[in-house]
């Protein structure tokens, strides 16, 4: 489970932690908008959606050591390469790449492990402790590229001049690249290649059919539509704290750092409770307490008089949203799939479920850039809201076809 925690969360480092911790900062050293990044997104989330319905028959067949290893190590090659500050159309082919390394070999196969070693009772502890680790792993990860970051810089970074801070943020990038590579090479050494159903000999499409005839597969597939778009809304944390509450870009960076120490405590204390009280009952109690804490953020100006009152709303956010996404696909066990066609399964929830990565990205930078300053933030809030309410009615629709076909 240690070497799953590791290689699940830095997998990610490269595509998604460089603009979320150090949002200011990366658009200014790439010298590109809002906009821009979430067209970037756009694309990694194209590559990454037809990675995750292919790569999820791909898990059945083969041993995840194999392919999360090499996939690995693709990625950092990537990271390498974005390292040298290429430009916007080159970044658009890098992500496109990423949506395939991160993805096609490597997310259904941590998933299909994962489920393996939570067995029948422990889904809920399983993945809140994979997330929850993945959580720890990468506040550590980011406290080290904050400090780094900061150690290339000779004076404070709103003095700083626009080659220090390339040169601090390039170093930044080839920690993330050095250590997605390392983190390869232990999977390939150390992960147990112990997963019998990869050497079945099936056909990959035999039970493509079955999973998709499951109609609690397609809510389950929602239920992360709504959990990975509020999860994705935390990006513009850091923003937000520079923009709005008038911080720094390192402060700024904190802001995120911190609320990730969130992650492990919420999604493992989920876990905990999602196995005694149903992971699809406690998502739409958690998505109810989301959706009036994002109203609150959207409509509340005076609330901007004091910024430690926004700050702990924001943190409750982050709370709810890792508590969320620590159990999401603890629901697979609900819908009952064969654990044959686990990989399948889990490739088509996240074909669905983290199609996100394609449009997340393109609105909410144009909700920011349309209306620069309060507004936007607060029109994005919204946007949030209205999301959060669909994660509301997509459990309860779950929870009703479940009781009627005597699921608990």
């Amino acid at each position: 489970m240690l070497i799953l925690v590791l290689a699940g969360e830095i997998i990610f480092g490269l595509p998604f932690h460089l603009a979320r911790f150090f949002r200011p900062t990366y658009l200014d050293v790439f010298n590109i908008s809002n906009t821009n990044l979430g067209d970037v997104y756009a694309v990694y989330g194209l590559t990454a959606m037809i990675s995750y319905f292919f790569g999820g028959m791909l898990a059945d067949k083969y041993s995840p050591r194999i392919l999360m290893s090499l996939s690995l190590i693709l990625t950092s090659i990537g990271g390498f390469f974005i390292s040298t500050i290429p430009e916007l159309s080159t970044i658009f082919i890098i992500y496109g790449y990423w949506g395939i390394t991160t993805i096609f070999l490597f997310w259904s196969a941590m998933i299909k492990a994962t489920k393996e070693w939570g067995g029948e009772y422990s889904q809920g502890k399983a993945f809140g402790i994979l997330d929850g680790g993945r959580g720890l792993f990468a506040t550590i990860v980011s406290l080290i590229a904050i400090y780094l970051f900061t150690a290339f810089l000779t004076q404070e970074v709103t003095l700083a001049n626009p080659f220090e801070k390339r040169k601090a943020f390039q170093s930044v990038i080839i920690l993330y690249s050095s250590l997605t590579l390392l983190i390869g090479i232990i999977v390939w050494l150390f992960l147990p290649d112990n997963n019998a159903d990869a050497k079945r000999k099936e056909p990959i499409f035999k039970n493509l059919n079955k999973v998709l005839k499951n109609p609690l597969v397609w809510l389950n597939a929602g239920i992360i539509v709504c959990a990975y778009s509020a999860y994705k809304g935390l990006d513009n944390t850091t923003l937000y704290a520079h923009e709005v509450l008038g911080m720094n870009e390192v402060d700024a960076a904190k802001v995120f750092s911190y609320g990730s120490l969130i992650r492990p405590v919420a999604a493992i204390a989920a876990g905990i409770i999602a196995d005694r009280w149903i992971s699809s009952r406690l998502i739409l109690v958690m998505f109810s307490c989301l959706t009036v804490i994002f109203a609150i953020l959207a409509l509340n100006d005076t609330m901007l008089l004091y910024p430690t009152v926004v700050l702990l709303n924001i943190y409750i956010t982050f709370f709810l949203v890792f508590a969320i996404r620590g159990i999401y696909f603890a629901v697979v066990q609900e819908t009952k799939v064969n654990s044959n066609v686990t990989g399948t399964a889990a490739g088509v929830i996240s074909f669905i479920g983290f199609t996100p990565d394609i449009f997340f990205g393109s609105i909410s930078g144009r909700i920011l850039d349309a209306n620069p300053g309060v507004v936007g933030h607060q029109n994005y809030f919204l946007f949030l809201t209205v999301i959060a309410f669909f994660g509301i009615v997509i459990p309860f629709i779950f929870r009703k076809i479940s009781k009627r076909n005597g699921i608990p």
